[in-house]
């Protein structure tokens, strides 16, 4: 595994270096009729912005200080977007303004509103500055809790986050060779930045800030990489009310069928503060996750730190990972791996399911594949070869949360070079061929990590 990492660290070297320097040819939306006064909709002007660089060729979009108020734009090949310091690009309150497209969102293929910002179906893009994108995802976030409590009362957890459609902030999606780079993004009402079936891109140096002073948005996650490959991230800063950064590849019978890894990733020296995970891979496993390397990462608050999560029917196999020089403070969970998670987002409940069967109504495509059952080899997931070196962390609650399965253990992990200070030490479930080398934890009530169901697990005192 060293020699692939070796090999791959080189294929990333070049790929940050070639970050493709900003055409000549320059696109100004006023120009165009954009008035940034934070209250006139631009969208219109911008989109013409856009469309006239892509016709001369390429070039590169550019907006004089200000503030623009805009629905979704959409990119097209070498065209640059420069969002210089003094602009904001601000997303309109308005559901009309973000049009439904055929896209994958939380694991599942379905017709889903636009992002603000979308590089879709294009190449050769670079989406920069020192500026902001603010997505303004409060009037988002309101509708979310609303629908929360409504459907949490029929038993409908489970669909309640695909029925309530919100707009992401940026997705690239069916890309390659794209740049992220300088920007701060923030407020949106959905997540953040979503990568879905691309290659080659980079993002580097986001400050990401999902929340809203106090007002925290659900389901904001930082930056998802989904069913992707050659992708770099560094220098992030990411705050945010879900998994800060994230690996997926897609969800149950939906994810199985389209059966798309993300793979060859590398995420280094970046900061996670509020948020659910520092790094962390799932809960979307159904096209496997592989090749990933995450090093150099600082937590602050963070509720966990390496995160691995998927649960039954979702299948996958999640491999060869190298987790390495991570600090952590004030975290939760220092080392969590549920294959059991949060049933209540994942599972129908039987009586609403035969509820629905028996109404014999026409169903979304999303409520179809939700509720589509995948038989139990095929959708018992695996976490497996993984390695997670010189880690550091203080003021954990719990050290080790391990909860693999009775017909699945989660199996060959070094964990080499550990130090964890914590309330308590936690339990091991259903794991084996792990192996301890110079790991110490050290607990405030005097507990030893527990071991259930485990076969031959090495070095732990």
């Amino acid at each position: 595994m060293k020699k692939e990492f070796r090999i791959f660290r080189c294929i990333l070297v070049c790929l940050a270096v070639l970050s493709g320097a900003a055409c000549s040819k320059e696109f100004n939306p006023c120009d165009f009729g954009a008035v940034p006064d934070g209250q006139t909709l631009c969208t219109r002007a911008i989109q013409q912005a856009i469309d006239a660089c892509a016709k001369e060729g390429g070039g590169t979009v550019v907006f004089s200080p200000g503030t623009y108020l805009t629905g979704s734009i959409f990119l097209k090949d070498k065209v640059d977007l420069r969002v210089d310091e003094g602009v904001l690009i601000l997303g309109v309150q308005k559901e009309s303004e973000y049009p439904q497209i055929a896209t994958r969102v939380a694991g599942i293929e379905t017709d889903w509103p636009a992002a603000l910002i979308n590089a879709q179906n294009v190449a050769g893009v670079k989406i920069y500055g020192k500026g902001t994108i603010d997505g303004a995802g409060s009037l988002w976030w309101d509708k979310y809790w609303t629908m929360r409590r409504e459907y949490d009362a029929k038993g409908l957890r489970w669909v309640v986050d695909y029925d309530c459609t919100r707009p992401r902030l940026i997705l690239i999606y069916n890309a390659s060779d794209i740049r992220l780079e300088g920007l701060t993004l923030q407020e949106p009402g959905f997540w953040t930045v979503h990568i879905c079936y691309s290659t080659h891109v980079t993002v580097d140096g986001l400050t990401i800030r999902a929340n809203l002073d106090e007002k925290v948005g659900p389901s904001s996650d930082g930056i998802d990489i989904d069913s992707s490959s050659d992708i770099l991230v560094q220098n992030c800063d990411i705050d945010c009310n879900d998994d800060n950064f994230c690996l997926k590849a897609g969800r149950d019978a939906d994810g199985l069928r389209v059966n798309r890894p993300a793979h060859d990733i590398v995420i280094r020296d970046c900061i996670a503060r509020r948020g659910h995970g520092l790094i962390t891979f799932g809960s979307e496993t159904s096209g496997g996750i592989y090749n990933v390397e995450a090093y150099n990462l600082k937590a602050y608050g963070t509720s966990t730190g390496i995160r691995f999560k998927s649960t039954q029917g979702r299948g996958g196999v999640v491999r060869n990972a190298l987790i390495r020089d991570l600090t952590m403070h004030n975290v939760r969970e220092a080392i969590k791996l549920d294959y059991d998670w949060y049933p209540a987002y994942n599972t129908v409940p039987e009586p609403v399911r035969k509820q629905i069967e028996a109404e014999g109504r026409e169903l979304p495509r999303h409520w179809k594949a939700l509720m589509e059952q995948v038989p139990e080899e095929q959708g018992t997931p695996y976490i497996r070869d993984i390695t997670i070196r010189n880690i550091k962390a203080v003021d954990s609650e719990t050290a080790i949360s391990v909860s693999g399965r009775k017909n699945q253990r989660a199996g060959n992990f070094l964990l080499e070079n550990i130090q964890i200070g914590a309330k308590k030490a936690g339990t091991i479930k259903n794991a084996e061929n792990w192996t301890f080398q110079n790991v110490q934890i050290e607990t405030d009530d005097g507990s030893k990590v527990k071991l259930e169901n485990c076969l031959n697990m090495k070095g732990l005192q």
